[in-house]
């Protein structure tokens, strides 16, 4: 197809341009989304522009216009599934990229497939769909905005963060009578590290590229803070005796799948212990990260 579909007159109105007072045009009245989707067997899906999308012929991301209301990484997810069959569960979104023009932007989701799947074409919008290997990716005629931002993103592949959270020394940090409910305190905590979760960690504050990262996220708890709940995106290890020595265990075993640990905790002792495989933060910094306790995502 040379020409591209009509707009449905009942699309929804972000499906549309947005035109900065020069007159540039941006497709996306609300900004638009993107997923680069890294398999570390199979490479970087990749999908071939149709002749009549602009920069048509040539190779990018699955991506499209932000819905009204629609938050960037949902807005990914949708434009991945709909032209790609990428599906939601089968990706762990990792971090965010923001190109910034003022009156639009556009985010590009970088996801591990967890799970691997075939790509298949749900739309007009593409040639072809294929995994590219990573050292590839240049070689292909690739969409000006994608080559752009590539270098930085290729080179953000391989971080994964994740973060280790001494549950016992974060709690401790704030006099708030934690001390009466332990298990209750490590429960508020986990609360608030399901909303980081959401959320995301601003690059600064891990001293890494891009724009925002979402971390895999393991509490510890030990003691009577043993037998609480994981939540969503939060898993809960409880350790069997020294929370050091489970807090150790785990960041070691995150490094060694080929996460970039961080261990939150004050406690000097311990952050001597992890310092052969992982960067260590104090307590509050990491209070100071997290959401408020009744903030929803």
């Amino acid at each position: 197809m040379s020409r591209p579909p009509r707009l449905r007159a009942d699309r929804d109105p972000g499906d549309n341009w947005a035109v900065a007072p020069d007159g540039t045009r941006y497709w996306g009245a609300f900004g638009a989304a993107g997923l680069l989707a890294h398999d570390p067997a199979r490479g970087i899906l990749l999908q071939h522009r149709a002749a009549w999308s602009h920069h048509g012929g040539t190779w990018g991301i699955p991506g499209g216009a932000r819905h009204q209301g629609e938050e960037a990484l949902a807005a990914a997810l949708r434009e991945a599934a709909e032209e790609a069959g990428a599906p939601a569960s089968a990706l762990r979104a990792e971090a965010i990229h923001l190109l910034d023009r003022v009156v639009w932007t556009y985010t590009t989701v970088v996801a591990h497939v967890a799970a691997p799947f075939e790509p298949v074409a749900g739309d007009e919008e593409s040639l072809e769909l294929a995994w590219v290997p990573v050292e590839e990716v240049a070689r292909r005629e690739l969409h000006p905005g994608f080559a752009a931002s590539w270098p930085l993103l290729r080179d953000a592949l391989g971080l994964r963060p994740a973060l280790v959270v001494d549950a016992a020394n974060v709690v401790g940090a704030v006099p708030d009578g934690w001390w009466r409910d332990r298990a209750g305190a490590a429960a508020r905590l986990v609360g608030r590290l399901e909303a980081l979760a959401r959320t995301g960690v601003a690059a600064e504050d891990w001293e890494l590229p891009l724009h925002r990262w979402f971390p895999r996220i393991v509490a510890v708890v030990e003691g009577r803070a043993r037998g609480v709940a994981a939540a969503p995106g939060v898993e809960v290890v409880d350790a069997p005796g020294s929370g050091d020595d489970a807090i150790v265990a785990q960041a070691r075993a995150l490094a060694a799948a080929g996460h970039a640990v961080t261990v939150a905790t004050s406690d000097r002792g311990l952050r001597a212990r992890v310092d052969e495989v992982a960067a260590t933060r104090g307590a509050g910094w990491l209070l100071d990260a997290l959401p408020d306790a009744d903030q929803r995502g």
